[in-house]
Order: structure tokens, then C-alpha cells, then sequence
């Protein structure tokens, strides 16, 4: 049956940004898997809506898993490239990049509005290290980053999955861990944080397990925030209700 003739048939989504951030990257080119994180779907500011037209072919790219991505071309530089999962509004990924220039920063999202916010601040701060990525970023490491390309890996408050039912949902897994560890070159830090103390001790227990990485902390316990991590809003809001804000610092080896 043709789609003229068929009822039921949805016509094809026309996307927000034709050029810009595509609600589906990957597809159908890779295979489904376990979601570790929740699209999240609100209200694009008319300032996040020109960034994102203006700067999205400059400094965006869609996870589409469909090439390896030359990292001294995507940043112009041979600069030490961090992969930042989970930006949110973009603020403390600004902030560091303005802070460490000499550092490269590809940080992956799915929130339109915050990849658009991270484009404009990255724009009024002239930072010319950070690149946004929209998708999945398992897909990322898994198809698009060479072996040991990445010096680090920062996950800051990543869905906790409360309920026991939605663990196998939480990101810091062995299996990802053994993935990470493929991409990460030998003295790379892979920094966790988490104010959700059931999700902390998770991950110091899987970080912990896994023969690739090493405890920064001889107690091989948790780390008091680096300098470099800026107190992010959300996290600010989290310390104010009373909440504890863990930091795991990994060295791989």
C-alpha cells in the first residue's frame, strides 16, 4: 500500500533545526540497547534557537555511529580531547573550557535546549575547544572514537535510576567501564560525580572492581571536588536540600 492510500501511516517528523541537532542520529543503523539516560523535552529559548542555527554547523555534530571522527580535524588542533557526557545547560562545561584552553571538550547531550545554551556560551566566551554532540553517547565511544584518543572522561550527576528496577539503567556499569577503558590512553582520568549516595557507592564499587582502572585516593575511597570542577547550579540546589555530592577520581592503566 502505498503511503497516499495507507491512513495509519505518521508522515515523516520535520525537524526543529534542519540543520541542526536531529532527534534520532543513529537510527536504525545500530543495534537497540538498554537507554542510560532520559530525553528530556522542554521549551527552546528564541537565544538557544540562533545559536543552535548559527553555530550547529560549526561546533555540533549528530552521533550517527557511521564514522570514526578525526578529532584533530573536529578541533583544529592536536590538543588532549575529554569526552563530557551529560552537559546539561552547559555551564560548568564552559566554565572549564575557558579555564583550560589547552584542553579540548566533546560533550554529548540530548537536551536541545542546553546544547543550544552550551553553543552560545561558548560563543560569548570565544571558546573555541568545545564541541557538542547530540545522541547516544555509547554509540560515540563505540563507533566514532578511536582507541586510546580520549585523556579523559567526565560523567557529573548522570541519571541516577532510582528505583531498583531501572539499575541495569545507570550508565557506570562494568560493561561500560570495559568500553571507556578501549577509548581512554594510558594516565587518563575518568571522573564521576553523583549526589545520589546509592549511585556513589555503585560506582566506587564497579570503578574499584575493574582491572583497568586505579583509586586516585590511596584510601580508595571517594575524592573531595577538584578545583577544575566548577559547583554547577543543580549541584548547589542538591547541597542546599542536604545532599551529599560524591567525586571518584580513576586513572586508567
Amino acid at each position: 500500500m502505498s503511503d497516499a492510500l495507507n491512513p495509519h501511516r505518521r508522515p515523516a517528523r520535520t525537524p526543529r533545526f534542519p540543520d541542526g541537532p536531529q532527534p534520532d542520529p543513529a537510527g536504525s543503523h545500530h543495534e537497540r540497547r538498554i537507554r542510560s539516560f532520559q530525553p528530556r523535552r522542554s521549551r527552546v529559548t528564541a537565544g538557544q534557537a540562533d545559536a543552535i542555527e548559527r553555530l550547529w554547523p560549526l561546533w555540533g555534530l549528530d552521533i550517527d555511529g557511521r564514522r570514526t571522527l578525526d578529532l584533530t580535524e573536529l578541533f583544529g588542533n592536536d590538543h588532549p580531547v575529554v569526552l563530557e557526557i551529560g552537559f546539561g545547560m552547559g555551564e560548568a562545561t564552559a566554565q572549564m573550557a575557558g579555564d583550560d584552553p589547552g584542553t579540548n571538550i566533546l560533550a554529548v547531550d540530548v537536551h536541545t535546549p542546553g546544547q543550544g545554551n552550551l553553543l552560545n556560551l561558548a560563543e560569548k566566551g570565544r571558546l573555541t575547544n568545545v564541541r557538542v554532540a547530540n545522541g547516544d553517547a555509547i554509540i560515540l565511544l563505540r563507533e566514532m572514537i578511536a582507541p586510546d584518543a580520549l585523556a579523559g572522561l567526565r560523567v557529573y550527576f548522570p541519571d541516577p535510576w532510582p528505583k531498583k528496577r531501572h539499575h541495569k539503567r545507570r550508565l557506570i556499569q562494568p560493561e561500560f567501564l570495559d568500553l571507556a577503558a578501549t577509548r581512554l590512553r594510558p594516565g587518563a582520568v575518568l571522573h564521576c560525580a553523583t549526589d545520589w549516595e546509592p549511585y556513589a557507592e555503585q560506582m566506587l564499587e564497579v570503578l574499584t572492581a575493574h582491572p583497568r582502572f586505579v583509586n586516585t585516593r590511596s584510601d580508595g575511597g571517594f575524592a573531595p571536588r577538584p578545583g577544575f570542577r566548577p559547583l554547577t547550579r543543580f549541584e548547589g540546589q542538591g547541597l542546599d536540600k542536604g545532599h551529599v555530592v560524591r567525586d571518584l577520581l580513576f586513572l586508567r592503566v
